[in-house]
């Protein structure tokens, strides 16, 4: 039994899978592929994670953790890609690890990238939640905050109920983007290019109009000092603040989803994850800096911080407050729009081996696997009805972080394993980008706090028993 939870997938598998059972349109040029990439990264992490990251661990020196998640990103972007050109196929690092590491790491990868998925759609719907309230409280309409607060309220002594009933706006836009998921790719593409374009926009108009409005004094300090709390400011906070902010990066990660669905996937999507990666993490670092320029740290930790830097430059940028809401529900979309596709096909593949069960590789007529994708949004709107964004966004970067330092270590073994396999794109510097990776990775993964680490243990223990149950018995390569 032992030998048999570590058996492989073989390149000629992939290759059965891909050229047979490809039930998936390829509809994505890599023009669409850029954008779908911007759109997942462009998102969140600007809107909604800067504030919350700034003023609860980094101060100002938020713009050094966008850094050092980006250098991390970038290294294990491109074990992606070589992956990518190597074995096309639309699980992700499931797929990776299965080819390397054998069915018990790839069941585990697997799993954990469900739950990152997961908690990062419903992190993202809480914080597209903020903004909506914004909008309607600009035309007039207050909803009660008993349907705009999630259930439960993090504190110091944990979770406790918030006296709220549900956060209805964040399961609104879920049930939304499953509808356009469901309907099939393409239309997701179109949605996609005009909501990037929309949030590029906005940006660029927050940038430009707020450099003026920068008061140097709210940049000192810029890393202020430790509170005695390792995680909370310092050099410490700073590290802390780059794990809590890795979610804003996970989107080169969705694209590799796509695989399946690319015209050219071995060429176009590794160019893809590097082009939105370098273009994002520019993005990242003007806008942190403008941000925390315009609004002291300490008063960031809102669901909406972009439209309170916007309202701190005055009456006379009214009119941009409706634009920067608006962008940011266009912006937000977009990331949702990427991460339910995204999680629908990571379990569509699983599924396709026999490690979940055949309702997940259901097909629809447009092509997508619509069952899935009612199963996990659904499981999505009741977590962020429940739980505040917080609790979310640190459970979503451990695993984020635990996908990626185990791909940097797949592409490592793969090289000496099998030295021979045809890649259309190989990592530089080899062994040292893959080991830095693999180090950034662990050391923001370690300055996580010891209570997110727990829920990761838990959720893993899960998934092993589940494994045990059904997956290794009705695992395809068993059967075979």
């Amino acid at each position: 039994m032992i030998k048999k939870i570590f058996r492989k997938k073989t390149i000629e598998d992939f290759s059965t899978q891909i050229n047979e059972e490809n039930e998936l349109s390829r509809d994505l040029s890599l023009f669409s592929i850029v954008l779908l990439g911007i759109g997942a990264i462009v998102g969140s992490g600007i809107f909604v994670i800067t504030g919350t990251a700034a003023s609860q661990h980094a101060g100002p020196a938020i713009t050094i953790s966008f850094i050092i998640s980006a250098i991390g990103c970038l290294f294990a972007a491109l074990c992606y890609a070589e992956f990518v050109s190597l074995a096309p196929i639309s699980g992700s690092a499931y797929s990776y690890s299965y080819l390397t590491m054998g069915e018990i790491f790839a069941w585990v990868l697997g799993w954990d990238l469900i739950l990152e998925y997961a908690l990062s759609i419903s992190t993202v719907s809480v914080g597209w939640s903020g903004y909506f309230d914004n909008i309607l409280s600009i035309i007039g309409i207050n909803l009660p905050e008993y349907l705009l607060n999630p259930t439960f309220a993090l504190t110091n002594t944990g979770l406790t109920l918030s006296g709220s009933i549900i956060n209805l706006p964040a399961v609104f836009i879920i049930a939304v983007i499953a509808v356009i998921v469901i309907k099939g790719i393409k239309e997701s593409s179109w949605t996609n290019t005009l909501v990037v374009l929309t949030k590029i926009i906005v940006i660029f108009l927050v940038i430009g109009f707020g450099i003026s409005f920068i008061n140097p004094s709210n940049w000192i300090p810029f890393i202020p000092p430790n509170t005695g709390t390792f995680g909370k400011f310092g050099l410490s906070g700073i590290l802390t603040g780059a794990g809590v902010v890795f979610i804003s990066y996970i989107g080169f990660d969705a694209l590799t989803t796509l695989s399946q669905e690319t015209k050219n996937p071995k060429r176009n999507i590794p160019i893809a994850i590097v082009l939105s990666l370098i273009v994002c993490t520019i993005l990242y670092v003007l806008v942190s800096l403008v941000l925390t320029g315009i609004v002291n740290y300490t008063q960031l930790n809102v669901p909406a911080p972009f439209s309170l830097a916007v309202t701190e430059m005055g009456a006379n940028f009214s009119w941009l407050n409706v634009v920067v809401n608006i962008g940011a529900i266009f912006g937000i979309t977009s990331v949702l729009l990427v991460m339910q596709t995204g999680l629908s096909r990571i379990a569509y593949n699983i599924s396709k081996d026999g490690l979940l069960p055949k309702l997940f590789s259901k097909i629809s007529k447009f092509k997508t696997p619509y069952k899935t994708t009612i199963i996990v949004s659904i499981a999505c709107m009741v977590i962020s009805g429940l739980f505040p964004i917080s609790f979310l966004s640190e459970m979503v970067s451990i695993g984020t972080l635990l996908a990626f330092t185990l791909v940097s270590l797949s592409v490592l073994v793969l090289r000496k394993t099998n030295p021979q396999l045809p890649r259309g794109f190989k990592v530089p510097l080899m062994p040292l980008i893959p080991i830095l990776a693999i180090v950034i990775c662990l050391s923001q993964m370690i300055a996580l706090p010891v209570a997110t680490w727990l829920r990761l243990l838990i959720w893993m223990l899960i998934g092993l028993i589940i494994y045990g149950i059904y997956g290794f018995k009705n695992s395809k390569l068993s059967k075979d």
